[in-house]
C-alpha cells in the first residue's frame, strides 16, 4: 500500500492508479513528516515538495533523508527557480533518486524506480553541500569556483566501533577518483596506517585544517570526543557507528538507557555487523532508529570495493565509469 502527501499540486495526484492506505494534504515539516511514517509500513510515498515546510532549505530534505528510507519516496519537483540542477544534484547525494515533475512521470517511477546510475548526470560532487544555512541560488561562475569540501564525520557510538580503521579503508576506495583528506581529532592512531593524507589534529585546529584543505573534494573526520553540536558546525553530515553485538549495546544502554535516542537525527550504520536482515529489522524496531547502512567486518588489507562501494552509493559518492571512458579507466569504479 502507498501513501500521498500532497499541497500545491494535490490535482497531480488524483489520476494515480494505485493503492492508498493514508493521504496527507497540507505543509508539514521534516519532524512531523519523520514522526508520522518512521513506523508507518508503506510501499511507496508519493511527496509533493511545496508539503515539505521551507523546501527551499536543502537541510529540510536531509531531515527526510536521515528519518525515512528515501528509495521509497518519489518526490514530485515543482517549478520554483529554486529547484534547480544544483538543487537536484543534492537530492542525489541525499540517495533521493526517483524525483518527477508530472502525474506520467510519477507512474513511471512507481513501475521502473530509480537507480544510482539513472541520475548520476545530474550529481556534481563539488557542489556546495548540506551543512549551509541559505537556501540554494543559482551557481555563478565565480562561485562554483569557491565550492567547499564535502566535511564527513564519522563518530563510535559504541566501544571500539571501528570508526578509524573504517575511515582508512574508505579513503582508500575513494582516493582512487577523488582528492581526499582524513583528519583525526584528538588522537593520535592514524600514524600507524603510515598514510601522509591521514592527519591527526586537536579539535583547536578543526578550523585552521578545514581552511588549508579547502582544495579537496572530500574531508574525512574521525570525531572521537568532539561534542555533536560544535561538528555539526562543520560536518556536511555525520555518521554514528555502531557495533551491535549484545555486550556493546547493553554496555551503553545501562550506562544511559535513552542514549540510542539522540541518534534519530543521525545517519546511523552499524560497522562489523554480522546480523541478518531480520535482526537488522528488529533491533530498529527495538531502539526506535533508522538505520542507514550495515556494513560487515571487514580485512583492512584486502581490496573490499565490493562491500565498500554500495555503501558509498548510498552516500551519494558512488560513479560508475561510463562505456567511452572503459578503455582508459580499467578496474576504476569512480570517474570523477
Amino acid at each position: 500500500m502507498n501513501v500521498i502527501v500532497s499541497n500545491l499540486n494535490k490535482q497531480k495526484f488524483n489520476n494515480l492508479n494505485v493503492d492508498i492506505i493514508k493521504s496527507m494534504n497540507g505543509e508539514f515539516s521534516s519532524e512531523e513528516l519523520v514522526q508520522t511514517f518512521s513506523n508507518f509500513f508503506f510501499n511507496r510515498m508519493f511527496l509533493d515538495i511545496t508539503s515539505i515546510k521551507n523546501y527551499r532549505d536543502i537541510n529540510n530534505i536531509q531531515k527526510l533523508s536521515i528519518g525515512l528510507d528515501v528509495s521509497k519516496i518519489i518526490l514530485l519537483l515543482n517549478d520554483d527557480p529554486v529547484v534547480n540542477d544544483a538543487y537536484i544534484s543534492k537530492l542525489v547525494s541525499l540517495g533521493i533518486y526517483n524525483f518527477a515533475r508530472n502525474e506520467d512521470e510519477l507512474l513511471y517511477l512507481y513501475n521502473n524506480p530509480n537507480q544510482y546510475k539513472d541520475v548520476a548526470k545530474y550529481q556534481n560532487v563539488n557542489s556546495s553541500f548540506i551543512g549551509e544555512s541559505n537556501s540554494f541560488v543559482q551557481d555563478s561562475d565565480e562561485s562554483s569556483k569557491r565550492r567547499k569540501p564535502r566535511v564527513i564525520g564519522f563518530k563510535n557510538f559504541t566501544n571500539h566501533a571501528g570508526s578509524t580503521t573504517l575511515i582508512y579503508m574508505i579513503k582508500k576506495q575513494l582516493e582512487k577518483n577523488y582528492s581526499v583528506i582524513s583528519l583525526e581529532i584528538n588522537k593520535t592512531d592514524f600514524i600507524f596506517f603510515n598514510d601522509k593524507g591521514m592527519v591527526s589534529i586537536k579539535d583547536d585546529e578543526i578550523n585552521r585544517y578545514l581552511e588549508e584543505y579547502t582544495d579537496v573534494n572530500i574531508i574525512l573526520m574521525d570525531l572521537n570526543n568532539v561534542v555533536d553540536d560544535y561538528a555539526n558546525s562543520f560536518c556536511t553530515e555525520f555518521i554514528y557507528l555502531i557495533e551491535p553485538s549484545l555486550l556493546a549495546i547493553n554496555k551503553v544502554s545501562k550506562a544511559d538507557p535513552k542514549s540510542l535516542v539522540k541518534l534519530r537525527n543521525y545517519k546511523v550504520v552499524l560497522n562489523k555487523c554480522l546480523l541478518s536482515d531480520k535482526d537488522i529489522s528488529v533491533f530498529s524496531r527495538e531502539a526506535r532508529i533508522k538505520i542507514f547502512y550495515a556494513l560487515p567486518p571487514m580485512n583492512d588489507r584486502d581490496d573490499n570495493s565490493k562491500i565498500l562501494l554500495p555503501f558509498l552509493e548510498r552516500l551519494g559518492l558512488y560513479k560508475k565509469v561510463t562505456n567511452e571512458s572503459a578503455d582508459t579507466s580499467k578496474n576504476k569504479f569512480f570517474k570523477f
